[in-house]
C-alpha cells in the first residue's frame, strides 16, 4: 500500500506544487485566514469529506474535515495555514500578492501537502481502517493567541486517537525527514517589566531614581538563573527582546523603563524554577535600587512532546516512504509549536520535512523576507501524512 501511496502522491505532484503556489501568492495572517480557508473548505467538499467544519474562535478561519474507512479509530493530520506579516521579497513567479503578508514560515507547503494527502486517503478510503481528521488550523504564528488551543477547545479533536503533523524546514537538507522521541521542541514563554523610579536632570542624579542602573543589573542577572540554576543537563534560554524608556533625550532620566523577552525550556520542573527566579532576581534587585516593579510572565506555548510509539511509526513510516538513508534524528528545537496543545490532548508526533536547497534559494532563515521550499519535496510530504494514517489505523 506505501508504494500505491506514493504513485498516487507523485501522480497528483503537479497538483501539491500549483496549490503552495496559490497559497504563497494570496498569503493571509493569523486569524485573517478567510480566503485561504474557503478554498480549503472548497477543494475539501470535491473529494468527498465528511463532517466539514469552517470557522473557529468566532471567525472563519481555519477548516476540519474527516474522511471515513471502516473503523472506530481516528487519527487526525494537521497543517497550519496562516503567514507572517513581512514582505516578500523573492524575484519568482508566485511571490506574494499581498503587501505585508508573506508565507515565510513553510505553512502553504503545509497546507498544500495535507490536500494532496486527502486526495490521496479518498482514493484507498476502502482501505483505511478508521477515521482520518484533516486539521488546517489557522494562527500558528499568533503567539498570545494561537489557533490550536482553540481547536481543542471546540471539540476538533474529539473522538481522535493520535495526531500526526510535518513542518517543513529550510536547514534540512531536501527530501530528508527528522524525528525525535520525547521533548522535541521548546515550550515558549513570554514576560514583560516595567520599573518605576524618579526622573530627573541627569546632571542631579542624587535627586532622581534611576531605573535603568536596575534594569542594567536585571539584564545581566536574569543570566545567570541558566549557568547558576538550572542544572547543565537541562536545556534554558532567557533573553530580552525589547526595551524602552519614557524619556529619549540625553540629559533626562527617565521615571519609567520597560523591557520584555522570551523563555524557551523543555521541562516544566525548569520552566517553574526560571519563572521563580526571575520574580526573585527582579524583587531583589528592584529594591535595593528603590524601583517599583510591575512583572508579567505568561506561559504561551508548551513544549512539543513526541509520544515514543508514535515516534516509532513515523520513524518506520519514513523510511519506507524517504528511504531509511534520509531518515534521521533531530537535535532539540529551541522554536516552539502550538502543536503542543494537541500532544497533551492525544498521543502525537511531530516531524520535520527537509525543503532546504542552495541550488534552488531554499536554504533562507525561516521569517526571513526571501524564504523558501525546494517544491520537489513537497509529494513526499503527502505521502508520509497518508501513509503515517493508514499504517496508524491499521495498527491491532
Amino acid at each position: 500500500m506505501i508504494e500505491k501511496i506514493k504513485a498516487l502522491a507523485k501522480e497528483y505532484e503537479g497538483e501539491i506544487i500549483e496549490r503552495r503556489r496559490h497559497f504563497h501568492k494570496n498569503p493571509e495572517t493569523s486569524w485573517n485566514e478567510v480566503e485561504t480557508s474557503g478554498f480549503i473548505a472548497e477543494e475539501l467538499k470535491k473529494l468527498g469529506c465528511e463532517n466539514i467544519v469552517l470557522g473557529y474562535g468566532g471567525t472563519r478561519c481555519g477548516v476540519t474535515a474527516d474522511i471515513a474507512g471502516s473503523g472506530s479509530k481516528c487519527v487526525a493530520l494537521r497543517a497550519d495555514i496562516d503567514a507572517l506579516p513581512l514582505d516578500d521579497e523573492k524575484d519568482v513567479p508566485y511571490k506574494s500578492q499581498r503587501a505585508g503578508a508573506m508565507h515565510a514560515c513553510g505553512h502553504d507547503s503545509h497546507a498544500a501537502m495535507l490536500l494532496g494527502a486527502a486526495k490521496i486517503l479518498t482514493k484507498i478510503k476502502g482501505e483505511l481502517k478508521g477515521r482520518v481528521r484533516l486539521l488546517f488550523q489557522p494562527a500558528e504564528e499568533h503567539g498570545i493567541k494561537p489557533g490550536a488551543p482553540t481547536l481543542v477547545e471546540e471539540g476538533a479533536l474529539k473522538g481522535v486517537n493520535a495526531v500526526f503533523g510535518i513542518h517543513s524546514m529550510s536547514n534540512v537538507p531536501s527530501g530528508e525527514l527528522r524525528y525525535r522521541s520525547g521533548p522535541f521542541m521548546a515550550a515558549a514563554d513570554a514576560w514583560e517589566l516595567v520599573l518605576t523610579g524618579k526622573g530627573g536632570h541627569a546632571s542631579t542624579p542624587e535627586y532622581s531614581i534611576d531605573p535603568t542602573i536596575a534594569v542594567f543589573q536585571i539584564g545581566s542577572a536574569l543570566q545567570t538563573i541558566v549557568s547558576r540554576e538550572v542544572s547543565p543537563k537541562d536545556t534554558a534560554v532567557v533573553s530580552i527582546g525589547g526595551m524602552r524608556t519614557s524619556s529619549h533625550v540625553f540629559n533626562i532620566i527617565p521615571e519609567r523603563v520597560e523591557i520584555n523577552g522570551s523563555v524557551r525550556t523543555f521541562r516544566p520542573e525548569v520552566q517553574d524554577r526560571v519563572e521563580e527566579a526571575m520574580r526573585r532576581i527582579i524583587g531583589g534587585i528592584c529594591e535595593a535600587a528603590r524601583c517599583k516593579s510591575d512583572f508579567k510572565y505568561n506561559r504561551v506555548i508548551p513544549s512539543t512532546f513526541n509520544d515514543p510509539d508514535c515516534t516509532e511509526l513515523a520513524r518506520s513510516t519514513g523510511e519506507l516512504v524517504f528511504g531509511a538513508d534520509n531518515i534521521k534524528e533531530s537535535d532539540l528545537i529551541m522554536g516552539s509549536e502550538d502543536f503542543s496543545f494537541y500532544s497533551r490532548v492525544a498521543p502525537s508526533v511531530f516531524v520535520n520535512l527537509g525543503v532546504g536547497n542552495a541550488e534552488k534559494k531554499s536554504d533562507m532563515p525561516h521569517h526571513s523576507s526571501k524564504f523558501d521550499v525546494d517544491e520537489s519535496a513537497l509529494f513526499l510530504g503527502a505521502a508520509m501524512h497518508a501513509s503515517f494514517a493508514w499504517r496508524y489505523l491499521g495498527q491491532n
